[in-house]
């Protein structure tokens, strides 16, 4: 199952437990019990929407709240103060991760920077602290000073614990929680193992990471793929069914076929044609929740102009400017769950190209919709 909204792989032995942050976000890490190593997913406060939403409306919006844009450009850097720092290798790998998701073909782009005010994907290697990914777009809600994924042991040959924890930030789920997955657990052997030393945690906890299931209206993916990135070694004793599982489950490693399929429909190979705004024309927006339409604009004069979505649609719209070839963020909104359409106001300079992404969240039955650019 690949869902896009709010992710995490292994940890050395701790129970320390991860430094707070300003964010309303709080993150949880993965632990290790024997062999087997368990990730508990970051708890995020849950969205409230107004009394009388629309049920499928809120579940739509949250199901695809996490998907960048298309075509986006995320910007990773490594932490080098001495607490958050890797070593060579580890940092090679994580290197070779992001290599590995973008040679699927991907729509998104990776770029490497050194800054950590660049950057949306932080990295640290705080030893101890478990290995933990916030989830897609979620990671925008962390403090430019804090790590928006962590490495809290020596990953300089795990190269699938940096896959994975990258999964986390394109806004992949756990497999285990899979509500299409069919899993029947032995409950009290899963809160029993996990409340033994090394994890210690309590029922409440274990329920949260392990043994919840999604909503299943929140679900955009597959069926339970078991060799997925995001799956991982389950104990011998904690599955009743699917029956084959009882014994344990150790996935292949690596990318599978499900994980390239999906991330590709999520993040599809960029259009070769993408088509132009005209000052004060309207364009009407066809795509079905989810997906995306992208349209770049070229000014014809430098001064204020006003991009923005008609109708009734739950959006997000990204504006960006190409440079060099690849877009460069300016700024974006999300009229999710309001009464309102996205919208940008922004001085554009003449005849410079702008590309402008519409991500839909939701689209009412029979709902239409549409972009236009005026001054």
């Amino acid at each position: 199952m690949k869902k896009i909204t709010p992710k995490s792989k292994s940890t050395k032995l701790t129970s320390t437990k991860p430094k707070a942050t300003k964010s309303t976000v709080t993150r949880s890490k993965i632990k290790k019990i024997g062999s087997k190593s368990f990730c508990a997913m970051p708890v995020v406060p849950i969205r409230e929407f107004p009394s009388g939403f629309d049920p499928r409306r809120a579940s739509v919006i949250l199901s695809n709240s996490a998907k960048w844009a298309n075509m986006t450009v995320l910007k990773y850097c490594f932490f080098t103060n001495a607490n958050w720092k890797g070593s060579a290798a580890e940092v090679s790998i994580v290197r070779s991760a992001f290599n590995t998701w973008k040679a699927i073909g991907i729509g998104l782009e990776f770029q490497e920077m050194t800054d950590p005010e660049e950057a949306e994907i932080r990295i640290g290697f705080l030893r101890g602290d478990g290995a933990w990914s916030y989830v897609g777009r979620e990671i925008l809600t962390i403090p430019s000073t804090d790590r928006t994924m962590n490495f809290g042991w020596d990953i300089s040959s795990d190269f699938d614990t940096a896959l994975h924890e990258i999964g986390h930030t394109l806004g992949l789920h756990h497999e285990h929680q899979n509500p299409n997955a069919g899993i029947e657990w032995n409950e009290e052997n899963v809160y029993r193992d996990l409340a033994q030393p090394p994890n210690s945690w309590s029922r409440a906890t274990t329920h949260h990471n392990i043994l919840k299931k999604l909503n299943p209206a929140e679900v955009d993916g597959s069926n339970w793929d078991p060799n997925s990135i995001m799956e991982y070694n389950l104990a011998p004793g904690w599955v009743k069914k699917p029956e084959q599982f009882s014994n344990g489950l150790t996935p292949v490693g690596g990318l599978s076929s499900d994980d390239k399929t999906w991330v590709k429909k999520f993040y599809p190979p960029k259009r070769k044609i993408i088509p132009e705004l005209k000052l004060f024309q309207s364009v009407e927006i066809t795509a079905a929740d989810g997906l995306q339409e992208d349209f770049y604009f070229i000014p014809k004069v430098s001064k204020k102009y006003k991009i923005q979505t008609i109708g009734k649609l739950d959006t997000v719209m990204v504006l960006s400017e190409m440079i060099g070839g690849r877009p460069v963020y300016l700024s974006g909104d999300d009229d999710s769950g309001k009464d309102l359409n996205s919208f940008i106001e922004m001085r554009l300079i003449k005849n410079r190209k702008y590309l402008i992404n519409i991500r839909i969240l939701y689209r009412p039955a029979n709902g239409s919709g549409g972009i236009v650019v005026t001054k």
